[in-house]
């Protein structure tokens, strides 16, 4: 790693914060632009019975395909289109159901304006987002959303920095417009990400993390204290269901119990688990979401829950290290 002086060191943090004030004002920039053309766009958006395809080169393209996956995970059906691409085949991948959305900095990319007649053969609304609002895109476009900035924020003014930037937040802004417009919700949003946290945490039910079966831990209502302690060893839970005889649920005997039970100098070989288990505790239904669970056991500061139908019989049993197996916590 080179070596810095505090000169070359502060050259570089002032660059740095350089680059942040001239794409921040050019953000701020952004804002008087959207307005009736904005509004325009996101009709043909909400009205489009299809897809959303968006198009983009070089590093337009790149900030496309983030518009077209945030648009497609928050309720706006869409994907990406490689404008090359689309000349050999791919342009058979947008119907007339469909709304095309082209970036180009310049409005004047040579693989997008070569598809344009296609794209108006096929009827499909065309909105366009240019630096250049003069330009052959933004002219054919039904809708061109202004993306154009004063500066790059590379000093030589060549790389894209500050129009990507300001492209890809006007991309955020038509998707979480048409979120809210949509009535778009946290749980649509999971739906669309099952693999993510929040997904989990909203879509998970308590009977996808239970034990279920032979690994509930469960003793007869006449068992003994050793008994009882035998079965919560055997299967690893911290707690064991006490049943009646007709096997609904008497109560629940768990580590605390146990160490209360020590605090009051219980006889250990002789008493009885129904002498010192907690009766009426805190049950939850396998259908109830395992996060709202995960509430219940924080503000009872519990460790595990039986499961129970609706005829108070077992059917499951989890702990807290079954919730955070499963992502929830």
């Amino acid at each position: 790693m080179k070596v810095l002086d505090s000169d070359e060191a502060e050259k570089l943090r002032q660059l740095g914060l350089a680059v942040i004030r001239t794409e921040g004002e050019a953000i701020q920039d952004l804002q008087a632009r959207v307005g009736d053309a904005f509004v325009d766009a996101c009709r043909y958006l909400l009205a489009c019975e299809g897809r959303i395809v968006v198009l983009g080169m070089g590093k337009s393209g790149h900030i496309g395909s983030k518009i077209a996956a945030t648009l497609a995970s928050t309720g706006s059906p869409a994907f990406f289109v490689h404008p090359g691409e689309a000349s050999h085949g791919d342009l058979g991948m947008i119907t007339p159901k469909d709304v095309v959305l082209a970036i180009s900095n310049s409005g004047e990319t040579e693989e997008i304006l070569t598809i344009l007649p296609i794209i108006k053969r096929l009827h499909v609304p065309l909105i366009a987002m240019t630096g250049n609002p003069a330009s052959t895109l933004a002219r054919s476009a039904d809708i061109n959303l202004d993306v154009s900035v004063r500066q790059e924020a590379c000093p030589l003014g060549l790389a894209p920095t500050s129009s990507t930037t300001v492209t890809l937040v006007m991309g955020d802004a038509l998707a979480v417009s048409l979120l809210e417009a949509r009535g778009f919700t946290a749980e649509d949003f999971a739906r669309s990400h099952p693999g993510g946290r929040l997904g989990r945490r909203l879509l998970l039910l308590v009977r996808d993390i239970m034990h279920s079966g032979e690994a509930i831990p469960a003793v007869p209502v006449t068992a003994t204290l050793g008994e009882a302690l035998v079965e919560m060893t055997k299967k690893g839970l911290g707690m064991t269901a006490v049943l009646d005889g007709e096997r609904r649920l008497a109560g629940i005997f768990t580590d605390g119990d146990l160490r209360r039970a020590l605090d009051r100098n219980v006889d250990l070989r002789h008493a009885r688990v129904a002498d010192v288990m907690t009766r009426n505790g805190k049950t939850v239904t396998p259908d109830i979401l395992a996060a709202e669970a995960l509430r219940l056991m924080e503000e009872n500061k519990i460790n595990g829950l039986m499961v129970i139908d609706e005829h108070q019989a077992v059917v499951g049993a989890f702990n807290m290290h079954d919730l955070l197996r499963a992502g929830v916590v």
